[in-house]
């Protein structure tokens, strides 16, 4: 079966997810739609790809043409706007994806594979997670699941704005606290995984380069450091680096996926950063990096398999998805 699969909204996640989709044997895709007719669609246009216009502008067509063409579309477009044209999608019959700006009320299922892809199997739609949510249900998810768990309490550090438009604005030498405790990333979490027991404060700092993540958590019993380090290791998408390898910071971090060349310089993986792996007295302390741009581009393909029925283990999807990417194990 090969899956046919539209992208709306062809900006950071959008044209990412438009690449991932033509790097995977059993997708093909039938064409991308934006509102901007600037350089970034431009590049599709120049890869061959069909270019559709949601205001009815020169191009292959309009959105509805394009998604009456595919199997499902994936909406990458701006906060609010895909929860309106879900109403499009559902009057075509098309399955899709939404991401995490919408809520979760707009399809009635939220994705992170390694914890929602069983309930995925067969639904009309989905939406996958932020970026952030998804770091925390991997990480926290497998520890819960492995029976470690007792709840975790962290802070996030957040990019200010994406690295693309930081010519645009943002802050600047300053920090601007989220004054809601928790934040929005915890009970996020719990739409993919109610049995997590999350706290998360947040706070915005003037870089782009990703997400720091400060973490500590009671555990279950008395499990070691490597208790933990096993099971963290185990997940196929939480990669551990080392500072002590010069890889102690967000932009050696970026550097290296650069090296290995990744498109972008993406991370697909969490970045546990291993030194800061500790356990003591039951409680757990870490750190880690999240990519913004590209921790979702891995879950958005496994919840096209998953919608569409064309691989129903979630082991084998996200095995198919990590071989395509190229993703590190841990």
């Amino acid at each position: 079966m090969t899956i046919k699969v539209a992208v709306n909204g062809y900006g950071v996640i959008g044209k990412r997810v438009a690449d991932a989709v033509t790097q995977q044997a059993d997708m093909v895709l039938t064409g991308v739609c934006d509102i901007a007719g600037d350089w970034r669609i431009a590049v599709a246009r120049d890869r061959g790809v069909p270019v559709y216009s949601a205001t009815g502008e020169a191009g292959a067509g309009s959105l509805e043409d394009m998604a009456r063409g595919a199997d499902l579309v994936v909406d990458c477009t701006p906060k609010g706007v895909a929860a309106k044209n879900a109403a499009l999608y559902r009057e075509l019959g098309r399955k899709f994806i939404v991401q995490g700006g919408e809520k979760h009320d707009v399809t009635g299922h939220s994705f992170v594979a390694e914890a929602s892809y069983a309930s995925a199997l067969d639904r009309p739609s989905t939406r996958v997670v932020s970026c952030n949510t998804t770091s925390i249900v991997r990480v926290f998810g497998a520890l819960r699941r492995a029976g470690l768990l007792r709840r975790a309490r962290g802070t996030l550090l957040r990019r200010a704005l994406d690295p693309w438009e930081s010519h645009l604005g943002g802050i600047m030498n300053t920090l601007v606290p989220e004054t809601r405790v928790p934040s929005h990333q915890g009970p996020d979490a719990q739409t993919v995984d109610p049995a997590l027991d999350i706290v998360t404060m947040a706070v915005k700092v003037p870089e782009t380069l990703g997400h720091m993540h400060f973490w500590s958590a009671d555990l279950v019993g008395r499990p070691s450091r490597e208790d933990v380090r096993s099971v963290l290791a185990a997940s196929p998408r939480v990669a551990f680096v080392q500072a002590s390898e010069g890889l102690g910071a967000l932009n050696a971090v970026k550097e290296r996926m650069l090296d290995l060349g990744r498109p972008r310089g993406d991370l697909y993986e969490v970045a546990m950063l291993e030194d800061t792996l500790t356990v003591e007295n039951g409680e757990l302390f870490c750190a880690y990096m999240v990519d913004n741009q590209a921790i979702v581009i891995p879950e958005t393909i496994d919840a096209i398999r998953a919608l569409t029925g064309a691989e129903r283990d979630a082991a084998l999807s996200m095995a198919k998805t990590n071989r395509a990417l190229s993703i590190i194990a841990a």
